[in-house]
């Protein structure tokens, strides 16, 4: 019998297979599509090529740049620093490009941009790559270096981008046929191609798919993981270069907004997160459909407040099609399993708790049915101490110093009142952010659930300390329910923690400029105020909440069941549910104390300044990471102690102090909290078994 065939005269199973393979490709473009068709009916006039042109210029950036996040994820990796790095770009062409460039210049600061982004791409690719260590961690605090250094280029908006850079990639290429923009992002598609075709190609897919595999039959992982984040970092400096001829200036913060809508436009265009499936073509729709989503909204009289909401709305519904699309039930949590541990525990030794066992069976065994004496407490705490104690140290030096070079008189109670009340925000969000860690997670929702808490805050007592009594818990009350829909769609529907709280991140921006309308009112409590300001005995109120704080976290952490079961998920995953733990309660228990901690110091901030204010969280994102590894955690998860955090949080807030005595400018705070987290991580990460 013959085979039947396709009307290409491909046999029908290999149809089968390359649709199914492209699947998310093809679902977008059909959206796509549609989207369009709804574009044509909404607006006012049939669509005209000035429209098209409009609607294509308005997605490009967004697709340069989630083409470069697209190649990271199928090698199984993540890029946070993308949005910074088209910041960078933006100022380096807005303040050293010829206002009167010609077009040999526009070409040559191309170049230039490019080669910037190809640049941080090295940096990220090497620590990645070549140091073995976390992509999260890695590109998180690269992207904290470089929003330094844009502030250093351009500390405000400004600048001007010569004129001819804006003709070249807004204009035509051929004349009221063919935009600039189509034809730049088919020039990166057809690179892509040529490049999948190539050995490179098929092993970039081969590493995202599983490495260890690949490593195997002789791929060169480590080179293709540096190569996928130079050739990355390259797309992020066109996509610079393009919103430089959008704008024609320069702002040191246009790239932020973009990583959500980078995120999502990956995953709508149908590339698995964890890699080894997808490719650019499908996340250039999946860019253009939020675009176009978001255009609808506006034709549609909806607040663009909205924006950020819808983004994340169609990430996370994005990734559970996604999920939904490659089988069971059952087989998506034994892939989002696999997959977390794939990625979570990839430098992880044999969990502590097994050595410590082994160790207590070893003395049982040897002792008979004779007790085991109690070790001392240096031999007991020993792994705590050796990873905990240089933060101290390093804090007893910054001391010194301070008191050397500013002549500070830090033995002044004064000194040390400042230092605790600045720490108090960071020793919060340490137990929160730390607890997460220590799960093997992040949450990337912590700057606007500080946001969003210290808005509601301030709007619901608008200076009345009796209407703290219902606002208080009000507040604390919605944190938990961010928590714990973050916990829910960590646990339940198997989205990765870095997606999921990026999303909701987003979203709870959205709901922030909707409730504030742009423009935060209200202010703090006389009684708030004065609990974050005021003194009792020389001592402001605050430093005696985060003393019993502090005692609160050690014995949460160390004396409880609850802490048990999160040391017991971070080591092992797999063995904490075998041994009857339960990981999906625990898990979103952990998140809802992540977002109430992350509430608690919104609530302090509105106190300590009076007021709350747009983005009040965004400096603190990094720094509760930074406190948590610095402190001597493991950023994989099931090592560390609180008291190593605290460490951290005293550490770091004294280093601030110090340098705000100094004449350095604020950007360099950003560069230090990056350039910090990275050693710390490379001093203190345990080492792959050989």
């Amino acid at each position: 019998m013959s085979a039947i065939s396709s009307p290409a005269g491909a046999p029908a199973g290999t149809l089968s297979r390359l649709l199914s393979r492209h699947s998310g490709a093809i679902i977008a473009a059909v959206v796509f599509a549609a989207l369009l068709l709804v574009v044509d009916l909404v607006s006012a006039g049939r669509l005209t090529y000035f429209d098209i042109s409009f609607l294509s210029s308005g997605g490009a950036t967004s697709a340069l740049a989630a083409i470069g996040q697209t190649l990271v994820i199928l090698s199984g990796g993540f890029d946070l620093s993308a949005g910074a790095v088209i910041s960078l770009v933006n100022v380096v062409l807005a303040t050293g490009m010829d206002p009167m460039a010609t077009g040999s210049s526009v070409v040559l600061w191309t170049l230039l941009g490019i080669g910037v982004g190809m640049s941080v791409g090295a940096f990220n690719g090497f620590f990645i790559a070549v140091l073995r260590m976390q992509p999260i961690v890695v590109t998180l605090s690269t992207m904290f270096i470089l929003q330094g250094i844009t502030l250093l280029v351009m500390d405000k908006p400004g600048g001007f981008v010569s004129p001819d850079l804006g003709a070249f990639y807004l204009g035509d290429a051929v004349e009221g046929w063919l935009p600039m923009p189509l034809v730049v992002i088919a020039v990166v598609l057809l690179a892509w191609f040529w490049l999948k075709g190539t050995r490179f190609g098929t092993a970039l897919y081969a590493v995202g798919s599983d490495p260890d595999a690949a490593a195997s039959v002789g791929v060169r992982v480590v080179l293709v993981r540096f190569l996928v984040y130079v050739v990355a970092g390259g797309c992020y400096g066109l996509a610079g270069v393009f919103i430089s001829a959008q704008t024609g200036s320069g702002d040191p913060l246009v790239g932020n907004p973009l990583l959500l809508s980078m995120f999502a436009a990956v995953v709508v265009g149908g590339t698995r997160l964890g890699g080894g499936q997808g490719g650019p073509v499908g996340t250039v729709f999946g860019a253009y459909i939020l675009m176009m989503v978001v255009n609808i909204l506006l034709v549609l009289n909806v607040s663009a407040y909205y924006s950020t909401i819808a983004e994340g709305t169609i990430l996370i519904l994005a990734v559970l099609a996604g999920s939904l699309s490659h089988g069971s039930v059952l087989a998506r949590q034994f892939r989002a399993a696999r997959a977390r541990l794939a990625a979570w525990r990839a430098e992880m030794l044999p969990s502590q708790i097994d050595r410590i066992d082994r160790r207590l069976r070893i003395a049982r065994d040897s002792a008979g049915d004779q007790p085991v004496p109690r070790p001392p407490f240096h031999v007991r705490n020993a792994e705590t101490l050796r990873y905990a104690a240089p933060a101290y140290v390093c804090l007893a030096v910054v001391v010194i110093v301070t008191q050397i070079w500013l002549g500070r008189a830090v033995f002044n109670i004064t000194y040390w009142n400042s230092l605790f009340v600045l720490s108090s925000f960071l020793a919060i969000l340490a137990l929160g952010q730390g607890s997460v860690i220590l799960t093997g997670g992040l949450d990337l929702s912590v700057p606007w659930t500080i946001g969003l808490s210290g808005i509601l805050l301030a709007g619901m007592v608008n200076g009345s300390d009796a209407a703290l009594v219902y606002a208080l818990p009000a507040v604390l009350v919605i944190a938990s329910l961010v928590g714990l829909a973050n916990g829910i769609g960590i646990v339940f529907l198997g989205i990765s923690p870095i997606v999921m709280t990026l999303a909701t991140n987003g979203i709870l921006q959205g709901f922030a400029l909707l409730y504030s309308q742009g423009t935060p009112a209200g202010f703090s409590s006389p009684m708030l105020r004065w609990f974050m300001t005021g003194k009792i005995f020389a001592m402001t109120p605050v430093v005696l909440f985060m003393i019993a704080f502090v005692v609160f976290a050690v014995l949460l952490l160390g004396r409880t069941a609850f802490g048990r079961r999160v040391y017991g998920i971070g080591n092992s995953l797999r063995a904490a549910q075998l041994s009857g733990i339960a990981v999906g309660r625990t898990l979103i228990l952990v998140y809802i104390l992540s977002a109430v901690c992350a509430a608690i110091v919104g609530i302090m901030l509105t106190g300590f300044s009076g007021q709350a204010s747009l983005g009040m969280g965004d400096d603190y994102l990094l720094p509760s990471i930074a406190v948590v590894v610095v402190g001597g955690a493991l950023i994989t998860g099931g090592r560390g102690h609180y008291l190593g955090m605290l460490g951290g949080v005293l550490l770091l807030t004294a280093l601030q102090m110090l340098l705000a005595g100094t004449t350095l400018p604020y950007a360099t705070r950003a560069i230090l909290y990056g350039l910090v987290v990275l050693g710390a991580v490379m001093a203190l990460r345990e080492r792959r078994l050989q």
